[in-house]
């Protein structure tokens, strides 16, 4: 067996696999209007206002509250992108009316982003993408849990194998 063909290297399955899902995902997400990177910081905040509800006016009160929104800094982390990525992405969420961001009272250097009211009724819009999503993978639901649960931990283990190598 060659162990060198492209077809049995991982990193070449595994970026032929995320080029088709995106491909897939950027189809559909087409009809809402949002790009998948958009599609992305979109989940992260219908999370966020599903646990807190982040469509209330800002508190007023003498500190920064949860209903204030996420941090950019906090979102970044989630998705895993820069403040360089996440800034124009969020300028066209916010120009589609879905977000809106603003300063901390307590530090000025922290941003707070929320869902607009239009942005949380977007999330109804989305609800049929995962399952089109699954439905055109034609694998089967249980073995896609399997493949998501395998993923996770091939991503956990790289990246404590990176930790441990910077240490």
């Amino acid at each position: 067996m060659n162990t060198l063909a492209l077809d049995k290297q991982l990193c070449f399955v595994l970026y032929s696999a995320s080029r088709a899902m995106t491909a897939t995902y950027r189809e559909l997400l087409a009809e809402l209007g949002i790009t998948y990177p958009q599609y992305l910081v979109m989940l992260v905040l219908w999370e966020e206002d599903a646990a807190t509800d982040m469509t209330e006016p800002l508190s007023h009160g003498p500190a920064d509250s949860v209903a204030d929104g996420i941090t950019v800094k906090a979102l970044g982390e989630r998705l895993q992108l820069d403040s360089g990525t996440l800034s124009p992405l969020l300028s066209r969420l916010e120009n589609h009316g879905y977000v809106t961001r603003h300063r901390s009272s307590e530090d000025s250097r922290s941003v707070f982003v929320r869902l607009t009211p239009e942005g949380a009724a977007s999330q109804a819009l989305a609800e049929c993408v995962p399952r089109e999503v699954v439905g055109r993978t034609k694998i089967d639901p249980d073995e896609l849990e399997k493949m998501l649960d395998s993923l996770q931990l091939l991503t956990l283990n790289l990246r404590a194998e990176a930790v441990a190598d910077r240490d």
